[in-house]
């Protein structure tokens, strides 16, 4: 961390906390995952897009979201680079794909509580930033009118 001007020491020494750290690490990311994989299996639009078997894309998802947000590398260290429209272009994803894969994963966020050592205001922090994040990459996961 750079010194700035008219930091004081007790300042510098905070270290940064990370998105995964903050809503419980990686506890918190699984149980939001099982929770969207859990929604996926029921949902008309999204179960014919998954395999039977959910094993694979809950675990890809799972690390990928934990990286992201600041937590080990492991999915890059098992996968390589997330490339993630080149991984879903083989998927047909439209509007109607997208907002489907949205709304699983907005319940999915109502369903799992945050770290209960997170305050409210960081909780709705980390619920916008997370929202926000599954809402842009999920609209650029379209590829098909």
């Amino acid at each position: 961390m750079s010194e700035q001007s008219g930091a004081t020491s007790n300042e510098e020494a905070q270290p940064e906390v990370t998105l995964f750290e903050a809503v419980g690490g990686a506890e918190y990311f699984t149980t939001l995952v099982d929770a969207f994989y859990d929604i996926v299996e029921t949902d008309e639009v999204l179960a014919p897009l998954y395999p039977d078997d959910l094993t694979l894309p809950r675990l890809h998802t799972n690390l990928f979201l934990q990286q992201y947000w600041g937590g080990p590398t492991t999915y890059d260290d098992r996968r390589g680079h997330p490339r993630l429209r080149m991984r879903h272009n083989p998927f047909v994803i439209r509007q109607l794909e997208r907002d489907a894969w949205l709304a699983a994963m907005e319940r999915a966020l109502d369903l799992v509580p945050m770290s209960e050592h997170l305050e409210p205001d960081g909780q709705m922090v980390a619920r916008g930033m997370l929202s926000g994040y599954f809402d842009h990459a999920s609209t650029a996961m379209i590829n098909h009118a």
